[in-house]
């Protein structure tokens, strides 16, 4: 039985090739390419059916060239002149980074030619913390493969280090340059071809190409799901249902408009306290990233702890809604939700809780009420929420005039973005975790996706209507006029954020990069309240998602949010887990009693309508 082994290393060494196994004489390049040539014959077919359906949807190749423009990164060409230019006034930054380079690759040709002679050494460089795309143990145990990964690590490290060294461009310029020179080193990356990933090699021999052949099905079907555009899955449809086992808090839709349905959540404990909880979560996707499964639910975590829950189900919008603006999600959102919840409660006051956009809203709400005199709001709890849009990390390489022309242009048309181009341009953002994975997974190994709760919520998308997200676009993230007082006017009302008195929370998330924590920050200086603020490890969703009985990551807490964030981070306090014990801590005190009778929904003035989830939810874009 032949094997392939590299650097002529003993045949009972540990460095076999991938294709190792059920090798039945033919040396590894006669397999491997009797095995491609099985996939090419088949891949034949398949392209050939998938071209012919092509002929029949002219819109694909429309739909395709739309994401290309709406994804497209403004001035690049610009950026990059600028960069080149900065180099040829420092030349000396680029013979030594060179330098360096050279001499890495020296060592490294050192260290293989060890591995080679069967010498122990020490590798040149390693994957950095988290990096899991080299956990493949031939990554390790085969020198050729060990090689490849570490030239690649290296390069990386150079580009890196070679655009970190560049003086002279401006911040945005800076931040372009870094997003697309990390969208190359992601690309690059040797995992991303098979004939450099070991796994990939290794399964298509034992398959004898049936991984290849089945990545090309669902390379297929996700250029056909996405119209053109390559919508690579990162979940499975029928991996949850949703009301069966996502979103199955227990609870009844008690009011409903155009824009919500206001779902009441049954009660759990035989008292409840005195103030009730109203939740307004994002619209950019649905409600239930706070109720998935039982196990990782915020809202049923809240009313195990005698809260009575109210939260807001937005409608998924279509062209119909095209002219509604920010000041109706205001108005028909939360406002309306208010009035909702003291009929349904009795109560005058009420607790209220934000998330990502839902939490901008609140804000803006807060102060139109409070200008009016209007005290219904307690407190208000902020999760990952941007009033200051200073820094909006990676979002702002999309964001320009230019490119607000084009999507306005876009939007004039459809009447709303829609929520896959959303999607896309998140993903984007960070590629080497949310599409060069799946790209691997299904493409090359071809298989499905594994099933994950917050990968099916993210995958169902939502649309925005176009007045309202050219709104909130240009006003928030390229003007940055909500933290002025008087900035923006919704309904008729100039906003003051300096108007909010009332207790807060804001929580942000260390590693946010829809959200950067240094804003989330900056923004929780804008009210006048007393600030609890608590900075979570981990990112926008799996930071917030985060239950204490998982006992992960860790946060930091200080009841002020006084001097700039690095004197407040260094002054924090660090406590294990999760934040939501601490939330749980200080909504208690701004909660009432705790003996109050459990509120049944639809007992009250508000009849029930339907079970929740409702009926919003369902609706798919």
């Amino acid at each position: 039985m032949s094997r392939y082994v590299p650097c002529g290393a003993d045949d009972t060494t540990s460095h076999q090739a991938p294709p190792s196994g059920d090798d039945k004489g033919d040396d590894f390049q006669t397999r491997l390419a009797t095995v491609l040539g099985r996939v090419a014959a088949h891949a034949q077919q398949s392209v050939r059916r998938f071209l012919d359906e092509v002929e029949q949807n002219p819109d694909w190749q429309a739909t395709a060239r739309e994401t290309s423009e709406l994804l497209k990164v403004g001035g690049i060409g610009e950026t990059l002149g600028a960069l080149s230019s900065q180099l040829d006034t420092d030349p000396e930054l680029l013979a030594r980074a060179q330098m360096r380079y050279w001499r890495d690759g020296f060592r490294l040709m050192i260290y293989f030619n060890h591995r080679c002679a069967g010498m122990a050494t020490t590798p040149v460089i390693e994957p950095g913390p988290g990096d899991r795309r080299f956990s493949d143990p031939a990554w390790r145990d085969n020198p050729l493969f060990d090689v490849i990964k570490q030239h690649y690590l290296l390069y990386a490290r150079w580009l890196m280090e070679l655009l970190d060294g560049v003086q002279g461009l401006d911040i945005a310029s800076q931040r372009k340059a870094n997003f697309v020179v990390r969208q190359m080193i992601d690309a690059m990356a040797p995992t991303n071809a098979l004939m450099s990933n070991p796994q990939a090699l290794r399964e298509t021999l034992n398959s004898n190409g049936e991984n290849l052949i089945r990545g090309l099905e669902m390379y297929l079907d996700d250029l056909k799901r996405g119209h053109g555009r390559l919508a690579v899955r990162t979940s499975n449809e029928d991996d949850f249902e949703i009301g069966s086992s996502v979103a199955t808090t227990p609870g009844k839709v008690v009011f409903k408009n155009d824009m919500i349905e206001l779902i009441q959540y049954q009660p759990s404990t035989p008292k409840v306290h005195k103030v009730p909880l109203l939740i307004i979560p994002p619209w950019i996707n649905k409600y239930y990233v706070l109720d998935l499964r039982a196990e990782n639910s915020f809202i049923k975590w809240a009313v195990d702890q005698g809260v009575s829950v109210f939260v807001i189900s937005w409608v998924n919008p279509d062209i119909n809604m095209a002219d509604k603006g920010f000041d109706d999600y205001m108005t028909d959102g939360p406002l309306a939700a208010l009035i909702a919840v003291e009929k349904a409660t009795g109560e005058k006051q009420i607790n209220t809780l934000g998330y990502c956009i839902g939490g901008t809203l609140l804000a803006a709400a807060l102060a139109y009420l409070n200008l009016k005199g209007d005290k219904r709001i307690k407190s208000a709890t902020f999760l990952t929420s941007l009033l200051d849009f200073s820094d909006v990390g990676d979002v702002s390489v999309f964001l320009d005039d230019a490119h607000m022309k084009v999507l306005d242009r876009h939007m004039a048309d459809k009447g709303i973005l829609e929520g896959r181009e959303m999607t896309a341009a998140f993903a984007v953002m960070r590629a080497k975790d949310t599409i060069w994975p799946f790209a691997i997974n299904n493409y090359l190994l071809g298989r499905k996706p594994p099933p994950f709760d917050i990968l099916f919520w993210n995958a169902d998308n939502t649309n925005m209507p176009a007045k309202m997200h050219s709104f909130y676009l240009r006003n928030m993230y390229l003007e940055n006029r909500l933290r002025v007082p008087g900035g923006i006017n919704l309904g008729g009302t100039p906003i003051d954020l300096g108007n909010i008195s009332q207790p807060t929370y804001f929580m942000a998330a260390r590693d946010d990069h829809i959200a950067p924590w240094t804003s989330v920050f900056a923004g929780s200086k804008l009210v006048k309240g007393p600030v609890r603020f608590v900075l979570a490890k981990s990112g926008h969703v799996s930071g917030v998602v985060n239950p204490p009985q998982q006992n992960k990551y860790a946060h930091w807490v200080a009841d002020h949010n006084q001097g700039e964030h690095t004197q407040w981070i260094e002054n924090a306090t660090e406590h294990p887990g999760s934040w939501w014990t601490d939330w749980a801590t200080w909504i208690a005190k701004h909660s009432g009693s705790n003996n109050h009778p459990p509120r049944i929904p639809g007992s009250g003035e508000l009849k029930a309508i339907c079970d929740a989830p409702g009926t919003y939810v369902l609706k798919k874009s």
